[in-house]
Order: structure tokens, then sequence, then C-alpha cells
């Protein structure tokens, strides 16, 4: 089963993400601080981190550049999922290396045919 890593201080984006990805095809773990997002993905190594930019403790850019730095996580696809979406958060988010930027708020439908852009569609 493929993993993937919600990142998001707000429960109610992190439920809306689960129910549009849960097919039950992905593990979904879910963070709600840069902190604890790094300590799961270094447990369960995921796959794809959709990641908010703007979280309680630390940045998602250096939660970003943690994993991309790490060399056991640094294959692993980040894509910002956020409501930042000026010209400079696109470039602070490339400089990070982020794989991906997805802006808040979203349509469902949108954000499945990007997972599946990346992960390949779901059987």
């Amino acid at each position: 089963m493929r993993k993937l890593l919600i990142v998001d201080d707000e429960d109610g984006v992190r439920a809306l993400v689960r129910m549009t990805l849960d097919s039950g095809r992905y593990e979904i773990i879910e963070a709600r601080e840069g902190n604890e997002a790094l300590a799961l993905a270094r447990e369960h190594r995921p796959e794809l981190v959709l990641l908010d930019v703007m979280l309680p403790d630390i940045s998602g850019l250096d939660v970003c550049r943690e994993l991309k730095g790490d060399p056991d996580l640094a294959a692993t696809t980040v894509v910002m999922l956020t409501a930042r979406a000026q010209t400079t958060d696109l470039g602070d988010a490339e400089e990070a290396g982020a794989d991906g930027y997805f802006t808040k708020p979203f349509s469902p439908i949108a954000l499945t045919r990007k997972v599946e852009d990346i992960l390949g569609p779901v059987a």
C-alpha cells in the first residue's frame, strides 16, 4: 500500500484531504506540526508528503529542506499544499526542494489527479 503523509495544522483541511484520497489504496498518515511530520516521515517513509507552509512550530519550508537533506528521505515527493500563492512563495518552495505546489482552497478532483500524476492511478 502506498503511503501518504498529510501535514496541516487545520483539522478540517486534513479531514478533507483524507476524505478525498481515502480510496483504500493509500495508507494515510497525518501530522499537525512540522516536528511531528519529520518524526512520522522517518518512521513510515511515505512516498508523498502533502505539506502546508504555515505550521505552528516550524515552517513547512524547513520541513521540506529537512526531508530533502536526509539521504533516507531525499527521494520522497513533497508537494506544498498552502493558501500562499504569490510568485515569491512558489520560488521559496522550489528553493526548499519541493517537487510541486498546490494551492488551497483546492478542488478534490484536482487534488486526486495531482496525487495520481505523482504516484500513478489508483487501480
